[in-house]
């Protein structure tokens, strides 16, 4: 098996394309389950990433809203709204990396005790 990768687009605003393909050698057992995979086959698997924030307030570096509750275990709670947190629904720090690959301006909520 190969495989080649290319990215398209950077810019501010802009979604980031990723493409995968991956070039399958024949395997003589494949040819005789299925006769039209005799030949070497191509999977192509597409990603992109794309903004979360389309519109809302754009002129700010990142957007992170905070609300006070009296009812909360610790004095400060971060929870994701990226969606790519690898501990979601808590804040990871994720939308970091997020951010700087599509332009967008996506921040925790943070939950406050008050």
């Amino acid at each position: 098996m190969s495989s080649t990768m290319s990215t398209y687009g950077s810019g501010v605003g802009q979604s980031v394309s990723t493409t995968l393909v991956l070039r399958l050698k024949r395997s003589p057992g494949v040819a005789s389950i299925n006769p039209r995979l005799r030949r070497s086959a191509a999977v192509v698997v597409r990603a992109e990433a794309q903004t979360i924030n389309p519109e809302i307030r754009k002129t700010e570096e990142k957007v992170v809203d905070s609300v006070v509750v009296t009812e909360l275990s610790k004095p400060l709670t971060a929870y994701c709204r990226c969606w790519r947190s690898g501990t979601f629904p808590l804040c990871d720090g994720s939308h970091v990396k997020h951010n700087k690959a599509t332009g967008d301006n996506v921040g925790p909520l943070l939950l406050k005790k008050q």
